[in-house]
């Protein structure tokens, strides 16, 4: 069902997470006993079956993304993959948007792979939703290579900068920058 899920992203010309960094997810999910995952962009579903597999059989992940025909193959996907309805709740709509409305510390991790603009807003949201030993993560933080890149670059990478240092410099969470996929940044909340 991942390459199922994994052509309908290439179709839509939407990214999807690398092996290596969905085995990684499904690793963090398990490691906190995930039963309450919030995920910023849905896409075709791949980043959320690798969630839903680390997570507990009782878990509920949280997707939200401004495309509801990619929702649409995320639930068809994750319905393939043998997992419930229940375990699943798609809120269609802009992260910044829906993310105020979902409970404060409610969430034992929150995965980051939207808008790369507003990276330090999904920060300050994330900071919020998670309870303290939960686990925040964002993905493509290499922008294949182009953080590290001297000379000018587009302002999503720019942010990006931005979002690693202020990982790293927050005394609120413990931080880690894997290098699977195209980077995974990760931190853990006190």
């Amino acid at each position: 069902m991942l390459l199922w899920a994994r052509d309908r992203a290439r179709e839509a010309g939407l990214r999807s997470v690398s092996p290596g960094a969905g085995a990684a997810l499904r690793l963090l999910a398990a490691s906190v006993d995930a039963k309450a995952v919030a995920e910023i962009g849905t896409g075709t579903g791949v980043s959320g079956i690798h969630l839903l597999h680390g997570m507990r059989p009782d878990g509920v992940l949280t997707t939200v993304d401004p495309e509801p025909e990619h929702q649409q193959f995320a639930r068809q996907a994750f319905r393939a993959s043998g997992f419930a309805s229940n375990r699943a709740r798609f809120i269609p709509g802009r992260a910044l948007d829906v993310l105020p409305r979902l409970a404060d510390a409610g969430y034992d991790l929150v995965f980051c792979d939207g808008d790369r603009q507003e990276v330090m807003d999904y920060l300050a949201e994330s900071l919020r939703l998670l309870r303290p030993g939960g686990l925040v993560v964002f993905e493509g933080v290499f922008a294949h290579g182009r953080t590290v890149d001297s000379g000018p670059q587009p302002t999503e990478v720019l942010r990006l900068r931005e979002l690693l240092r202020a990982v790293r410099e927050s005394p609120d969470l413990v931080p880690s920058l894997l290098p699977v996929g195209d980077g995974l940044l990760c931190g853990v909340k006190r």
